[in-house]
Protein backbone atom coordinates (compact mmCIF):
# COMPACT_ATOMS: atom_id res chain seq x y z
CA UNK A 1 0.00 0.00 0.00
CA UNK A 2 1.37 3.42 -0.93
CA UNK A 3 0.86 4.78 2.61
CA UNK A 4 3.33 2.22 3.92
CA UNK A 5 5.67 2.49 0.95
CA UNK A 6 6.02 6.28 1.22
CA UNK A 7 5.71 6.52 5.01
CA UNK A 8 8.98 8.45 5.35
CA UNK A 9 7.62 11.20 3.10
CA UNK A 10 4.43 11.50 5.15
CA UNK A 11 6.40 11.56 8.41
CA UNK A 12 8.70 14.25 7.01
CA UNK A 13 5.74 16.36 5.93
CA UNK A 14 4.20 15.97 9.38
CA UNK A 15 7.43 17.02 11.05
CA UNK A 16 7.52 20.20 8.96
CA UNK A 17 3.93 21.06 9.93
CA UNK A 18 4.55 20.42 13.64
CA UNK A 19 7.78 22.45 13.70
CA UNK A 20 6.08 25.29 11.82
CA UNK A 21 3.18 25.29 14.31
CA UNK A 22 5.58 25.34 17.26
CA UNK A 23 7.49 28.22 15.66
CA UNK A 24 4.31 30.23 15.11
CA UNK A 25 3.18 29.66 18.70
CA UNK A 26 6.60 30.64 20.04
CA UNK A 27 7.07 33.71 17.81
CA UNK A 28 3.57 35.18 17.67
CA UNK A 29 1.67 33.28 20.32
CA UNK A 30 -2.07 32.94 20.74
CA UNK A 31 -4.23 35.97 21.40
CA UNK A 32 -6.26 35.29 24.57
CA UNK A 33 -9.88 36.41 24.52
CA UNK A 34 -11.90 37.87 27.35
CA UNK A 35 -12.80 34.36 28.55
CA UNK A 36 -9.22 33.99 29.82
CA UNK A 37 -8.01 37.51 30.58
CA UNK A 38 -11.28 39.18 31.54
CA UNK A 39 -12.98 42.12 29.84
CA UNK A 40 -16.01 42.90 27.72
CA UNK A 41 -16.93 42.27 24.12
CA UNK A 42 -19.62 44.18 22.24
CA UNK A 43 -20.84 43.37 18.75
CA UNK A 44 -23.06 45.82 16.89
CA UNK A 45 -24.44 45.95 13.37
CA UNK A 46 -25.65 48.76 11.15
CA UNK A 47 -28.64 47.71 8.98
CA UNK A 48 -28.21 50.80 6.83
CA UNK A 49 -24.46 50.34 6.36
CA UNK A 50 -21.66 50.72 8.88
CA UNK A 51 -19.57 53.89 9.21
CA UNK A 52 -15.87 53.96 8.41
CA UNK A 53 -13.41 52.57 10.96
CA UNK A 54 -11.71 55.89 11.79
CA UNK A 55 -15.04 57.50 12.62
CA UNK A 56 -15.92 54.67 15.00
CA UNK A 57 -12.50 54.85 16.66
CA UNK A 58 -12.88 58.59 17.23
CA UNK A 59 -16.20 58.05 19.01
CA UNK A 60 -14.85 55.35 21.31
CA UNK A 61 -11.67 57.32 22.11
CA UNK A 62 -13.79 59.97 23.79
CA UNK A 63 -14.94 57.45 26.42
CA UNK A 64 -13.03 56.83 29.69
CA UNK A 65 -12.70 53.09 29.11
CA UNK A 66 -8.96 52.83 28.55
CA UNK A 67 -7.42 50.61 25.90
CA UNK A 68 -9.71 48.89 23.42
CA UNK A 69 -9.66 47.08 20.08
CA UNK A 70 -12.25 47.17 17.34
CA UNK A 71 -12.52 45.28 14.09
CA UNK A 72 -15.15 44.84 11.39
CA UNK A 73 -17.22 41.69 11.34
CA UNK A 74 -19.54 40.50 8.62
CA UNK A 75 -20.75 43.07 6.11
CA UNK A 76 -22.27 45.66 8.44
CA UNK A 77 -20.88 45.14 11.91
CA UNK A 78 -18.09 45.92 14.35
CA UNK A 79 -16.74 44.04 17.36
CA UNK A 80 -15.25 46.07 20.22
CA UNK A 81 -13.15 44.54 23.02
CA UNK A 82 -12.47 46.57 26.14
CA UNK A 83 -11.73 46.23 29.84
CA UNK A 84 -14.51 44.93 32.09
CA UNK A 85 -17.49 47.29 31.64
CA UNK A 86 -20.39 47.85 34.00
CA UNK A 87 -23.90 48.49 32.71
CA UNK A 88 -23.47 52.27 32.61
CA UNK A 89 -20.25 52.00 30.62
CA UNK A 90 -21.88 49.51 28.27
CA UNK A 91 -24.73 51.90 27.49
CA UNK A 92 -22.24 54.72 26.94
CA UNK A 93 -20.25 52.57 24.51
CA UNK A 94 -23.35 51.59 22.53
CA UNK A 95 -24.51 55.20 22.37
CA UNK A 96 -21.08 56.39 21.22
CA UNK A 97 -21.27 54.11 18.21
CA UNK A 98 -24.18 56.09 16.81
CA UNK A 99 -23.80 59.76 15.87
CA UNK A 100 -26.47 61.57 17.90
CA UNK A 101 -28.69 58.53 17.47
CA UNK A 102 -29.08 59.27 13.78
CA UNK A 103 -27.68 55.89 12.76
CA UNK A 104 -29.75 52.79 13.31
CA UNK A 105 -27.69 50.38 15.38
CA UNK A 106 -28.41 46.85 16.62
CA UNK A 107 -26.62 45.37 19.62
CA UNK A 108 -25.96 41.78 18.57
CA UNK A 109 -24.22 40.59 21.73
CA UNK A 110 -22.47 41.75 24.86
CA UNK A 111 -20.38 39.55 27.16
CA UNK A 112 -18.29 40.40 30.21
CA UNK A 113 -15.89 38.24 32.17
CA UNK A 114 -14.04 39.31 35.31
CA UNK A 115 -10.25 38.71 35.50
CA UNK A 116 -10.62 36.18 38.35
CA UNK A 117 -13.14 34.13 36.37
CA UNK A 118 -10.93 34.33 33.30
CA UNK A 119 -7.93 32.93 35.16
CA UNK A 120 -10.08 30.13 36.57
CA UNK A 121 -11.33 29.22 33.10
CA UNK A 122 -7.75 29.12 31.78
CA UNK A 123 -6.71 26.73 34.56
CA UNK A 124 -9.71 24.49 33.93
CA UNK A 125 -8.94 24.43 30.20
CA UNK A 126 -5.40 23.16 30.84
CA UNK A 127 -6.69 20.56 33.30
CA UNK A 128 -9.37 19.35 30.87
CA UNK A 129 -6.89 18.77 28.06
CA UNK A 130 -4.44 17.05 30.41
CA UNK A 131 -7.14 14.72 31.75
CA UNK A 132 -8.25 13.75 28.24
CA UNK A 133 -4.67 12.90 27.23
CA UNK A 134 -4.03 10.90 30.43
CA UNK A 135 -7.25 8.93 30.15
CA UNK A 136 -6.47 8.19 26.51
CA UNK A 137 -3.09 6.67 27.42
CA UNK A 138 -4.66 4.53 30.16
CA UNK A 139 -7.50 3.34 27.91
CA UNK A 140 -5.25 2.32 25.03
CA UNK A 141 -2.78 0.63 27.37
CA UNK A 142 -5.67 -1.40 28.81
CA UNK A 143 -7.33 -2.17 25.47
CA UNK A 144 -4.07 -3.39 23.89
CA UNK A 145 -2.63 -5.01 27.02
CA UNK A 146 -2.51 -8.50 25.44
CA UNK A 147 -0.39 -7.37 22.51
CA UNK A 148 3.35 -7.64 23.01
CA UNK A 149 4.77 -8.56 19.59
CA UNK A 150 6.17 -7.09 17.47
CA UNK A 151 5.29 -3.73 19.11
CA UNK A 152 4.67 -3.50 22.85
CA UNK A 153 1.16 -2.52 23.92
CA UNK A 154 2.23 0.67 25.68
CA UNK A 155 3.74 1.97 22.43
CA UNK A 156 0.28 2.10 20.88
CA UNK A 157 -0.69 4.61 23.55
CA UNK A 158 2.43 6.70 22.99
CA UNK A 159 1.83 6.79 19.25
CA UNK A 160 -1.80 7.78 19.79
CA UNK A 161 -0.72 10.67 22.01
CA UNK A 162 1.86 11.83 19.46
CA UNK A 163 -0.90 11.87 16.86
CA UNK A 164 -3.15 13.82 19.22
CA UNK A 165 -0.46 16.44 19.74
CA UNK A 166 -0.21 16.74 15.97
CA UNK A 167 -3.99 17.06 15.67
CA UNK A 168 -4.26 19.96 18.12
CA UNK A 169 -0.99 21.66 17.14
CA UNK A 170 -2.04 22.13 13.52
CA UNK A 171 -5.33 23.99 14.24
CA UNK A 172 -3.54 25.92 17.00
CA UNK A 173 -0.93 27.05 14.49
CA UNK A 174 -3.68 28.10 12.08
CA UNK A 175 -5.36 30.00 14.93
CA UNK A 176 -2.10 31.83 15.66
CA UNK A 177 -2.06 33.05 12.05
CA UNK A 178 -5.70 34.11 12.29
CA UNK A 179 -4.94 35.93 15.53
CA UNK A 180 -2.02 37.76 13.95
CA UNK A 181 -3.74 38.87 10.76
CA UNK A 182 -7.49 38.68 11.49
CA UNK A 183 -7.71 39.42 15.21
CA UNK A 184 -8.96 35.93 16.18
CA UNK A 185 -8.86 35.35 19.94
CA UNK A 186 -8.70 32.16 21.98
CA UNK A 187 -11.87 31.59 23.98
CA UNK A 188 -13.83 28.76 25.59
CA UNK A 189 -15.18 27.70 22.19
CA UNK A 190 -11.61 27.21 20.95
CA UNK A 191 -10.82 24.94 23.91
CA UNK A 192 -14.10 23.07 23.28
CA UNK A 193 -13.06 22.59 19.66
CA UNK A 194 -9.69 21.15 20.73
CA UNK A 195 -11.35 18.71 23.13
CA UNK A 196 -13.74 17.66 20.37
CA UNK A 197 -10.81 17.12 18.01
CA UNK A 198 -9.07 14.96 20.62
CA UNK A 199 -12.12 12.72 20.94
CA UNK A 200 -12.74 12.53 17.21
CA UNK A 201 -9.14 11.82 16.27
CA UNK A 202 -8.47 9.15 18.87
CA UNK A 203 -11.59 7.21 17.88
CA UNK A 204 -10.39 7.00 14.28
CA UNK A 205 -6.89 5.97 15.34
CA UNK A 206 -8.17 3.28 17.70
CA UNK A 207 -10.28 1.74 14.91
CA UNK A 208 -7.15 1.31 12.79
CA UNK A 209 -5.13 0.00 15.74
CA UNK A 210 -7.90 -2.45 16.57
CA UNK A 211 -7.91 -3.80 13.03
CA UNK A 212 -4.11 -4.20 13.21
CA UNK A 213 -4.56 -6.12 16.45
CA UNK A 214 -7.12 -8.43 14.85
CA UNK A 215 -4.90 -9.10 11.85
CA UNK A 216 -1.90 -9.77 14.10
CA UNK A 217 -3.91 -12.42 15.94
CA UNK A 218 -5.15 -13.85 12.65
CA UNK A 219 -1.62 -13.99 11.27
CA UNK A 220 -0.43 -15.80 14.37
CA UNK A 221 -3.17 -18.42 14.09
CA UNK A 222 -3.46 -19.01 10.34
CA UNK A 223 -0.07 -18.01 8.91
CA UNK A 224 2.08 -19.00 11.89
CA UNK A 225 3.44 -15.47 12.09
CA UNK A 226 5.03 -15.55 8.62
CA UNK A 227 3.43 -12.36 7.32
CA UNK A 228 5.54 -9.25 7.90
CA UNK A 229 4.36 -6.55 10.25
CA UNK A 230 4.43 -3.92 7.49
CA UNK A 231 2.13 -6.08 5.33
CA UNK A 232 -0.26 -6.54 8.23
CA UNK A 233 -0.38 -2.79 8.84
CA UNK A 234 -0.93 -2.14 5.14
CA UNK A 235 -3.72 -4.72 4.99
CA UNK A 236 -5.38 -3.18 8.05
CA UNK A 237 -5.28 0.26 6.46
CA UNK A 238 -6.82 -1.08 3.26
CA UNK A 239 -9.69 -2.48 5.31
CA UNK A 240 -10.37 0.76 7.19
CA UNK A 241 -9.34 3.79 5.14
CA UNK A 242 -12.58 3.89 3.12
CA UNK A 243 -14.55 4.00 6.37
CA UNK A 244 -12.24 6.71 7.73
CA UNK A 245 -12.56 8.79 4.58
CA UNK A 246 -16.35 8.53 4.46
CA UNK A 247 -16.77 9.55 8.10
CA UNK A 248 -14.26 12.39 7.77
CA UNK A 249 -15.86 13.68 4.57
CA UNK A 250 -19.40 13.69 5.96
CA UNK A 251 -18.16 15.38 9.14
CA UNK A 252 -16.36 17.95 7.00
CA UNK A 253 -19.55 18.74 5.10
CA UNK A 254 -21.47 19.34 8.33
CA UNK A 255 -18.74 21.59 9.71
CA UNK A 256 -18.48 23.48 6.42
CA UNK A 257 -22.21 24.19 6.58
CA UNK A 258 -21.80 25.42 10.16
CA UNK A 259 -18.92 27.65 9.08
CA UNK A 260 -20.79 29.14 6.12
CA UNK A 261 -24.24 29.53 7.67
CA UNK A 262 -23.76 29.34 11.44
CA UNK A 263 -23.09 33.02 12.01
CA UNK A 264 -20.11 34.93 13.37
CA UNK A 265 -20.25 33.46 16.88
CA UNK A 266 -19.53 29.91 15.67
CA UNK A 267 -17.44 30.75 12.61
CA UNK A 268 -14.01 30.31 14.22
CA UNK A 269 -15.25 27.32 16.23
CA UNK A 270 -16.30 25.56 13.02
CA UNK A 271 -13.07 26.52 11.26
CA UNK A 272 -10.99 25.07 14.10
CA UNK A 273 -12.95 21.83 13.91
CA UNK A 274 -12.54 21.66 10.13
CA UNK A 275 -8.76 21.98 10.38
CA UNK A 276 -8.71 19.52 13.29
CA UNK A 277 -10.79 16.91 11.46
CA UNK A 278 -8.48 17.10 8.44
CA UNK A 279 -5.40 16.86 10.66
CA UNK A 280 -6.94 14.00 12.65
CA UNK A 281 -7.83 12.00 9.56
CA UNK A 282 -4.35 12.53 8.17
CA UNK A 283 -2.64 11.42 11.38
CA UNK A 284 -4.82 8.32 11.76
CA UNK A 285 -4.12 7.08 8.23
CA UNK A 286 -0.63 8.40 7.44
CA UNK A 287 1.15 8.95 10.76
CA UNK A 288 0.03 6.34 13.29
CA UNK A 289 0.71 3.27 11.07
CA UNK A 290 4.05 4.72 9.94
CA UNK A 291 5.14 5.24 13.54
CA UNK A 292 4.13 1.69 14.42
CA UNK A 293 6.37 0.33 11.69
CA UNK A 294 9.19 2.70 12.70
CA UNK A 295 9.05 1.34 16.25
CA UNK A 296 9.30 -2.22 14.98
CA UNK A 297 13.08 -2.01 14.77
CA UNK A 298 13.69 -5.66 14.05
CA UNK A 299 11.67 -5.63 10.85
CA UNK A 300 13.23 -2.35 9.73
CA UNK A 301 16.68 -3.85 10.16
CA UNK A 302 15.67 -6.92 8.16
CA UNK A 303 14.66 -4.74 5.28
Amino acid sequence: MFVIKYRKIFLSFTTILVVASFALIFIWGLTPGIDFVGGSILEVSYPDGRPVMTEVQNRISNLPIGNYSIRPIGENGYVARTKYLNEEERVALVNSLSINGSEKIVEERFNSVGPVVGEELKTKAYISIAIVILMTILFIAFAFRKISKPVSSWKYGIIAILCLFHDILIPTGVFVILGKFAGAEVDVLFVTALLTILGYSISDTIVIFDRIRENLNLNSKTHHGKETFANIVGKSLSQTYVRSFNISFTTFLVLLSLYLFGGSTTELFALTLIVGVIAGSYSSIFIAPALLIALNKEEVIKK
